[in-house]
């Protein structure tokens, strides 16, 4: 027993002193090396995109949001972390930052602030928990207070990403260690103050923005409240920082991008965190009840089909339907039925009548699809993308799936309708299709062969 005890002791002071130069005294301990950070972020992130309605990269909202964010992570002192900005098609207001960089904005929180200098607030602060590491801060201390049990139970691995995974710990949608404490708010408020100073916006206004979700409460403002717990004093502390830094005469006006982004989002109706969680659970529902045959689930390899018109790739478990030179089907096996399409991708040519430009090329071919489906409608409006240079349009959809539910019950379809025009002004379009419920589970498979079409 006592050779058991010595060898306990033993181990747990070599463990304190190799982990000694990972404590920070103003910030707390942190089990996590840098680039353990970093991959528990990326783990974290494929999950998110799994789990909510992430915009795609390619949306004009998603592209001016990762260039607001990289102008202030570009003030973020510290380590350069790999940052990455993303929206959420969410109603709610709120916004959290990953470890190591990934950083989500709610698409109502774009709606919601009056000014560009009150979203760059947001993001300032997020980017500040990356900096001070608050979600490996908090997790480790979690881990503080299991891992003696584990080393006495032959449990610890060779790094934290090993030791995080055998408690169960995770930084997933939800997790406990993305909900701040007051004390990682009073630190992000200061960070987040110096970066907007810096990058040129009015700092006061990011506590303008947390005070008046304060005040308005409503649907948007119990989970951002949560998430985001009042240190007090807000306004105070910022203006505080603020007159420690020089003077400034003026700050940053609205950009005329970010006053085209509120017009964009101001049309567009995100989801309520409501049917968020329905969909989640109907797709649970679904897949553990089989509806999702294996060869749905997309591989993480991938085939290429060198059309005449296009090159485009795919996973390699799935199927492409067509020749050389006519409209191509890609889809798993079990999802296509009765020449109708259930899961997967078409791909084929439309001419417009006369010499149109791609926006109006493009309504003429959905006035088409509409007239062979009439149950087929816009949800929002379309939007300018850009793949590989070229530049398109994007439309989401929603219609009838051929699949029905329990009971005979009808079964909502989301079609993600891509354009691009051709050298001849007629079209290349591709849908994307799915049961509604399960296309956020397909959507980084679709967004993927997008990024892959190359027309020639």
């Amino acid at each position: 027993m006592k050779q058991l005890f010595a060898r306990y002791l033993a181990i747990l002071l070599i463990w304190c002193l190799a982990l000694a130069a990972r404590v920070q005294p103003s910030r707390g301990f942190d089990m996590f090396s840098s680039q353990e950070e970093v991959q528990a972020g990326q783990q974290a992130s494929e999950q998110v995109s799994k789990q909510l309605p992430v915009l795609p990269d390619s949306s004009p909202v998603t592209q001016y949001v990762e260039r607001l964010g990289t102008q202030l992570a570009a003030h973020a002192p510290g380590e350069k972390w790999p940052y990455s900005f993303h929206v959420v098609n969410q109603k709610e207001i709120n916004a959290f930052a990953l470890p190591g960089g990934p950083v989500y904005v709610n698409l109502g929180t774009i709606q919601a602030a009056d000014n560009e200098a009150e979203l760059a607030g947001v993001m300032a602060h997020e980017i500040s928990h990356v900096v001070q590491r608050h979600g490996t801060r908090a997790a480790s201390k979690q881990m503080m207070a299991q891992l003696p049990l584990s080393i006495l139970g032959g449990l610890m691995g060779s790094g934290a990403l090993s030791q995080m995974a055998q408690l169960g710990i995770s930084f997933g949608v939800g997790s406990y260690f993305l909900k701040n404490s007051r004390q990682a708010e009073s630190e992000a408020d200061l960070l987040g103050t110096d970066i907007m100073y810096d990058t040129g916006f009015n700092p006061h206004a990011m506590a303008d923005f947390f005070e008046k979700i304060e005040k308005e409460g409503g649907a948007g403002g119990p989970q951002f409240l949560s998430d985001h717990p009042n240190p007090g004093n807000r306004r105070q502390a910022v203006t505080k920082e603020v007159n420690t830094l020089p003077r400034k005469s003026s700050y940053r006006s609205d950009s005329a991008e970010f006053l085209r982004i509120k017009q964009t989002v101001g049309s567009m109706h995100p989801l309520t965190a409501q049917q968020i969680a329905a969909q989640q659970k109907q797709g649970t529902a679904v897949a553990d009840a089989g509806g999702l045959a294996s060869d749905v689930t997309p591989s993480r390899s991938s085939k290429t089909l060198n059309h005449s018109l296009f090159q485009i790739a795919y996973p390699d478990n799935w199927q492409a339907f067509g020749d050389q030179s006519s409209a191509v089907t890609i889809a798993p096996r079990s999802g296509v039925s009765q020449n109708a399409i259930a899961y997967g991708v078409m791909v084929n040519g439309y001419q417009p009548e006369g010499a149109t430009n791609l926006d109006a090329a493009t309504h003429q071919l959905i006035a088409s699809l509409r007239q062979s489906n009439p149950a087929l409608r816009e949800i929002g409006h379309d939007e300018d993308i850009r793949v590989n240079g070229r530049p398109g349009k994007s439309v989401d959809m929603i219609g009838a799936s051929p699949l029905e539910g329990q009971g005979g019950r009808a079964v909502s379809e989301r079609d993600w309708l891509v354009t691009f025009q051709r050298s001849d002004g007629n079209l290349l379009y591709l849908v994307f299709i799915s049961p509604d419920q399960d296309f956020g589970k397909l959507r980084p498979t679709f967004e993927e062969m997008l990024k892959s079409v190359h027309l020639k």
